[in-house]
């Protein structure tokens, strides 16, 4: 279970039983404002709590969903173009106008914990989008995951999804061209 700060303090009530917790092995600080009853917890579920409007993107999401086998080394998340800053090397930070941003937002249930993350279409015209900006043979690698989960994805989901950019025509293009 993971607990924000006053989530925490309504269990213990105060400081100094939460310090001894912590002390005793209870329940372990992962970050600032944030503790867990374990004390590995899969950053993903970390990040989602201490930022519960950032959503869950790119690679972080393609390793959940198994369309690479590379272990992302930091937690890719999605924000609001107008939020601040998210001041954390451990996580990368792609901004997206406010219009957009929730269309294809799931809670995705990762390890007992929910979490916010896009769902495989909406990830795959993200894919299509940045493919210049990802090195080629990981760009290939999903691609090719994509192929063999293609008749299981939403095309109508898709198509909408397409229709929030502007270059709508080229990037239909692309994704019949690269995977269907």
């Amino acid at each position: 279970m993971i607990c924000s700060s006053k989530e925490i303090l309504k269990k213990y009530k105060t400081r100094y039983n939460l310090s001894k917790a912590i002390k005793n092995k209870e329940i372990f600080k992962l970050e600032h404002g944030i503790y867990s009853d374990k004390e590995l917890v899969n950053p993903m579920i970390v990040t989602s709590k201490k930022y519960p409007n950032a959503i869950i993107t790119m690679d972080s999401a393609f390793y959940y969903y198994d369309l690479t086998d590379i272990i992302p080394n930091k937690t890719f998340v999605a924000t609001n173009r107008n939020s601040n800053t998210i001041k954390n090397e451990n996580i990368v930070q792609v901004w997206v106008p406010k219009e957009i941003l929730n269309q294809g937002k799931e809670k995705v249930i990762v390890d007992g914990e929910e979490v916010n993350m896009y769902n495989k279409e909406r990830l795959l015209v993200e894919l299509i989008r940045k493919r210049n900006q990802i090195p080629f043979d990981y760009y290939k690698e999903i691609v090719a995951n994509y192929r063999k989960i293609a008749d299981e994805l939403d095309m109508y989901k898709i198509e909408q999804y397409i229709a929030l950019y502007k270059n709508e025509c080229n990037l239909g293009n692309v994704l019949l061209r690269e995977v269907f």
